[in-house]
């Protein structure tokens, strides 16, 4: 018996317009979820690796066993604490770059630093003129918007601040440069490189800019809730609009540690 060849043969259904949206924003949000947790991932590595690292080298050298029970070692002092402390901050800060350089690499080889906007072949695409304005009117800005949302959070922004005494002149220095150079240069390779970089292959430019934004805003969430990401919140997007007009990640490394440094300025000024 031969096959009816006057039946047509069945066909799967086209999807929708509303399904096609659908399945454009599960895409998505899926995207953004990984690429959160990438960028937390990176985080929580880079102050795992600090925090071991600072535990069993600051024990050696002082002559203690890193694996002794909690309630053998001996008492540090809060001198000692406040030293490990620091080198913790700073240590997190050169694993995380560490972290970032590698998987560039690792990725992209010797494009390591195109993909990180490093790299000096794509002209500026911003005059000098102008970046260097915005750098020198910037840190008022931020200044008046950091102490006014902290009164309006009902934080005590600045109030008797000072340095610990317990801090060394070295110390100090180190503090210093971790704050306006080690800080500013791993955390924009990590937010305006790195993440920069990912959100640009399913982002357009504005929403890539608000997305690094808010997440380099929500990894700053503290012991005082949302007021310190909402204080970061335009120094997060004024350096994500500068890493897309530019195409390079060195003017949001000097505009974030010249905001730093402008920002400490102000709360030790006498």
């Amino acid at each position: 018996m031969k096959p009816d060849h006057g039946v047509p043969p069945i066909e799967a259904a086209a999807p929708s317009e509303p399904d096609r949206r659908w399945v454009a924003a599960g895409r998505l949000g899926v995207n953004l979820v990984v690429l959160a947790g990438m960028l937390l991932l990176y985080l929580a590595a880079a102050s795992l690796m600090s925090l071991a690292a600072v535990r069993v080298g600051a024990d050696l050298l002082a002559g203690i066993d890193p694996f002794l029970d909690a309630a053998r070692r001996p008492y540090l002092g809060a001198t000692e604490l406040a030293r490990r402390e620091l080198a913790v901050d700073v240590l997190r800060q050169v694993f995380l770059a560490g972290l970032v350089v590698a998987v560039a690499l690792r990725r992209d080889g010797t494009g390591w630093r195109r993909r990180l906007a490093l790299d000096r072949e794509r002209p500026n695409g911003m005059r000098p003129r102008t970046l260097l304005l915005i750098l020198l009117l910037w840190p008022a800005v931020h200044i008046a918007w950091v102490t006014g949302t902290a009164e309006a959070f009902g934080a005590a922004f600045g109030n008797g601040v000072r340095l610990s005494p317990m801090l060394s002149p070295a110390a100090v220095a180190a503090w210093l440069g971790y704050v306006v150079v080690l800080a500013p240069a791993a955390e924009e390779m990590l937010m305006r490189g790195e993440g920069f970089a990912a959100a640009r292959r399913f982002l357009p430019p504005a929403a890539t800019i608000l997305v690094t934004a808010l997440l380099f805003a929500m990894a700053h969430v503290s012991a005082w809730g949302l007021a310190r990401p909402v204080s970061l919140a335009p120094l997060a997007l004024m350096l994500g609009w500068l890493r897309w007009r530019t195409g390079r990640l060195w003017p949001c490394i000097a505009l974030h540690g010249w905001s730093n440094l402008a920002l400490i300025a102000y709360v030790l000024w006498p």
